[in-house]
């Protein structure tokens, strides 16, 4: 009878992840659907400043480490260059939605043919638990201790706000709280890089995750918060699925 057998496109490294987080999970969907699509000697990934600093340490094909929010500036100039390899961006949402939007909205704008995907656990996990443009309303972080209010502005909705732009081609919003949404997010990052394979152009998949250190949370309280109050405010679904109408 045969196992589980574990993605030849990750290493034996531990994560650093805090434990709960489900940024492992994400690591082993991109991991697996790289291999199923038979591109793992032709891949190259994209990781900037947060927790995902370390992506190179987990993945066994090439990383580049972009600074902070440029992910996808050195995204387009890698996949410009190699046209046959298979790029994408791993981000967080204070990366990708705070000092990296102009970068995320240009490239996509643009229609650059990569892919990006996008962890939303709305806050800035790794310096310090700042909030984030994702963090809800209500919501306390290290730098709003009462709470998101009117005066930080709202949260920002990326894949609504990307799939207005006529260079976008697929967006679609996942979670990881539950084995169903898990499921349905490998689904959704693997053809988030078909897309780019087939040459379709910019692909974003926002992934719901949580952040159990940050939000003072049990991991088990962590993913019961997701489901009962981030998916209201960023609900699942595809926001576009064919490039500009």
């Amino acid at each position: 009878m045969a196992g589980f057998q574990k993605t030849k496109n990750l290493t034996d490294k531990p994560f650093h992840y805090c434990p709960g987080c489900t940024h492992g999970i994400v690591h082993r969907l991109i991991a697996e659907s790289i291999e199923e699509l038979n591109f793992s000697e032709k891949t190259i990934g994209v990781a900037p400043v947060g927790c995902s600093v370390f992506c190179y340490d987990y993945f066994n094909f090439d990383m580049a480490e972009a600074a902070h929010g440029r992910a996808p500036a050195m995204a387009t100039g890698i996949k410009r260059v190699h046209q046959d390899k298979l790029v994408f961006c791993y981000q967080g949402d204070g990366d990708l939605a705070s000092i990296g939007a102009c970068e995320t909205v240009h490239a996509a704008c643009r229609g650059e043919n990569i892919t990006i995907i996008f962890i939303n656990n709305g806050i800035y996990g790794m310096t310090g638990g700042q909030m984030a443009p994702t963090t809800l309303m209500g919501q306390k972080a290290s730098t709003c201790p009462s709470g998101r209010s009117e005066i930080n502005g709202y949260p920002v909705k990326v894949c609504e706000m990307l799939a207005t732009q006529d260079g976008t081609y697929y967006a679609e919003r996942v979670s990881t709280h539950n084995f169903k949404s898990v499921t349905a997010a490998k689904r959704a990052i693997k053809k988030g890089l078909q897309n780019q394979i087939d040459g379709k152009g910019f692909s974003i998949i926002e992934v719901l995750t949580n952040c159990p250190t940050n939000w003072r949370m049990t991991p088990v309280d962590s993913l019961k918060y997701i489901e009962e109050k981030v998916i209201p405010v960023y609900p699942l679904g595809v926001y576009k699925d064919g490039g500009a109408k």
